[in-house]
């Protein structure tokens, strides 16, 4: 009886897990919704809330913004809407912040987590997953001797926080693993461990 009910738990509990956050994400996208004129809002078109509706208006407002963006006219308008930000005291402070880590992981061609790496932390002889995301720059690269690297080690199982070390590159493994795989590593804490390079699946 303990058999089923654990291999059952390990059935429902990812798929419920799942669920909840597609739920917590749409519903959270769907407060997009507030931006309309309230002669628009689904319940007086419809007379009923339409889940996802708000999701599906977030994508087209991210979209549309890309493709303004993307142009002459919208790149002058992003650069003025940057200085009206930039003379708020408090404002400027979180925004530039956050726009130079978003401009770092999303930016195409983005160098962020480039890589998965091996790494002793927290001492000499224990090892743990990195992540490669640059070399040290500025005034810190004046005080360093020898090569460095710039590195991110996540907590698990939640990899969104963790410690951002600058490391000799003698001490620094790359491995032959991809990033994704990595990080499916870290949040399992261990227990998904990945293939093998080179290893072939049995059939």
């Amino acid at each position: 009886m303990k058999k089923y009910l654990i291999t059952g738990l390990l059935i429902w509990i990812p798929l419920a897990i799942t669920i909840w956050v597609l739920e917590l994400i749409v519903s959270t996208m769907d407060q997009s919704l507030l931006l309309l004129p309230p002669q628009y809002q689904p319940q007086v078109l419809f007379g009923y809330q339409i889940p996802g509706l708000g999701a599906l208006l977030t994508v087209v407002i991210v979209f549309a913004t890309g493709v303004l963006a993307s142009n002459i006219l919208g790149q002058r308008l992003l650069l003025f809407w940057e200085y009206l930000l930039g003379r708020i005291p408090v404002v400027k402070t979180i925004y530039s912040g956050v726009k130079q880590v978003s401009d770092t992981l999303f930016a195409p061609g983005g160098q962020a987590f480039s890589k998965a790496l091996l790494v002793q932390y927290p001492r000499q002889g224990s090892w743990t997953i990195a992540f490669l995301t640059g070399r040290p720059g500025g005034d810190v690269a004046n005080h360093l001797r020898g090569e460095y690297l710039s590195v991110y080690v996540p907590t698990t199982p939640n990899p969104t926080s963790g410690f951002f070390l600058m490391m000799p590159r003698a001490e620094v493994i790359e491995l032959e693993m991809s990033v994704d795989e990595a990080l499916k590593y870290v949040i399992s804490m261990g227990v998904v461990s990945p293939e093998q390079p080179g290893a072939k699946i049995q059939r």
